[in-house]
């Protein structure tokens, strides 16, 4: 069975509140039952050592010198008789010899030890279940010239059950359990009050950190005393205090480069406009002969130059749009062969030699905005065609959730270490490389044109050879009836 531990930080305080209270309580009962049981026994064995002694002395000058084993026995009852509440049984050896009496079960051990003493010595055993308390006894006399107490030669065994002090000893063990058991369960409220404390200020800063999450990075928290979590909620306050002076600044900078890119595409475009149309002028007399070759070909540098510039303030103005969050979309509900084909057709690109179609032949409707989803295809085929080998592959499939485009190519594919990078813009993978034909934005604003119809744009690598594009729209809802 395995043991499932509580997972939430409540539960655990409270549950460690509690192992630590029965810890002590524990230690504390263990403590005091050892004590208790060392005092009850104690106490019982002085008292009868004391009771036995004092009958000893009493019962011992009656015996002859040499006394017999007749006036051995009656020694021995008499001992028993005197005996009273204790309830012991006792026998006399003298000089090591048998025991005369009642008391049976006293051990070799014990007759070894009192053998050529003076000093009492005692046992506790355990027989058939009930402790009993053994007593060896020497018997002295006291001289009659100097007064001082000799050896007689006899030793009296005392046998009493503790029977009694075990059930005391098992009344205390009752009562500590029957107090702990209270204990514990009053344990639980300053446990679920001590959690309540701690958790208080946890649960206050996983709601800051869940409003600085959501945006309201001036969200504060009153401090309150001057413990270690007085200090962690300083410290939060510390972190969203600069976190949002960092995103005001972050903003601010992002703002002027959205700006800045926007109003340098702008004020580009008309002279870039006029340029156009003069180096379009130029190409035809470059192509026609009427100028030098040195000069056609700087001409035509020239045009082609201008053109790319041309296209890339283009792109610069189309992220600047997408950065702004003012790029919009004008859904229609369109063909999916019509949107493909219409891209192959306005580049020019020729099937199948250049561009293999597979299509559903169905031809499922889709709700898009043709003029951004022609710019995706368009860059995607384009890139094929430029650094891969032709025919590139354009697949499409439908299905009742969303439309899957794939545009894969024959190439040598995309390097491991390029690949998470390929949608990022300006990125080269070989800084030292010469210029792109393109303005190295196409795969940026093509998956911000995706991502704009809730959709997704990944690239991968072909098993055997070549790169993989894959455009997901799903399908949006259908709309609602005016009428």
């Amino acid at each position: 069975m395995r043991l499932v531990l509580p997972r939430g930080l409540r539960p655990r305080l409270v549950v460690a509140f509690l192992l630590v209270a029965a810890l002590s309580a524990l230690i504390t009962a263990a403590l005091t039952f050892r004590q208790a049981r060392s005092a009850i026994l104690d106490r019982t064995q002085h008292s009868a050592v004391r009771d036995l002694r004092l009958q000893i002395e009493s019962l011992a000058p009656n015996l002859p010198p040499d006394p017999t084993p007749t006036d051995l026995r009656t020694f021995a009852r008499h001992l028993d008789r005197a005996s009273g509440s204790r309830g012991w049984h006792t026998a006399v050896s003298r000089d090591g010899g048998p025991l005369i009496g009642t008391a049976d079960e006293i051990g070799g051990a014990l007759r070894a030890a009192t053998k050529d003493g003076d000093t009492t010595y005692y046992e506790r055993v355990e027989r058939t279940g009930d402790p009993r308390l053994l007593i060896g006894m020497p018997v002295t006399y006291t001289s009659r010239g100097d007064g001082a107490e000799k050896p007689s030669g006899l030793v009296v065994y005392a046998v009493l059950s503790l029977h009694g002090e075990r059930a005391d000893i098992s009344a205390l063990i009752t009562a500590a359990w029957a107090g702990a058991v209270p204990t514990l369960a009053f344990a639980v409220v300053p446990a679920l009050f001590a959690a309540r404390r701690v958790l208080r200020p946890v649960r206050q800063l996983r709601t800051a950190a869940q409003k600085i999450t959501s945006g309201a990075l001036d969200t504060r928290l009153d401090v309150v005393g001057k413990d270690e979590l007085a200090a962690l909620t300083s410290t939060f306050n510390t972190m969203a205090a600069t976190v949002e002076r960092d995103d005001a600044e972050l903003r601010r900078m992002e703002a002027n480069a959205r700006r800045f890119a926007a109003d340098v595409s702008h004020e580009l475009r008309t002279p870039l406009a006029a340029m156009a149309a003069v180096t379009d002028a130029l190409d035809e007399d470059a192509c026609s002969g009427t100028l030098p070759p040195d000069t056609a070909d700087a001409v035509l540098l020239i045009s082609d130059e201008t053109r790319k510039l041309a296209v890339m303030v283009e792109d610069l103005m189309e992220i600047s749009r997408f950065d702004a969050g003012s790029a919009v979309l004008h859904l229609d509900d369109v063909s999916l062969r019509t949107v493909i084909h219409k891209t192959l057709q306005l580049r020019g690109w020729r099937e199948p030699d250049e561009v293999i179609t597979e299509l559903p032949e169905d031809d499922p409707r889709i709700r898009v905005d043709a003029r951004r989803i022609d710019v995706v295809l368009a860059n995607l085929i384009g890139n094929a065609l430029r650094h891969g080998t032709a025919p590139v592959t354009v697949r499409a499939t439908s299905t009742p959730e969303a439309v899957v485009i794939e545009v894969a190519d024959h190439g040598p594919g995309i390097p491991d270490d390029v690949l998470p990078y390929v949608f990022d813009r300006f990125y080269k993978a070989d800084a030292a490389r010469s210029r792109s034909e393109g303005s190295g934005l196409g795969l940026a604003i093509a998956t911000e044109n995706v991502r704009l119809h809730d959709g997704t744009l990944t690239a991968a690598n072909l098993p055997d050879h070549g790169a993989v594009f894959t455009v997901t729209l799903p399908h949006p809802p259908a709309p609602e009836d005016p009428s």
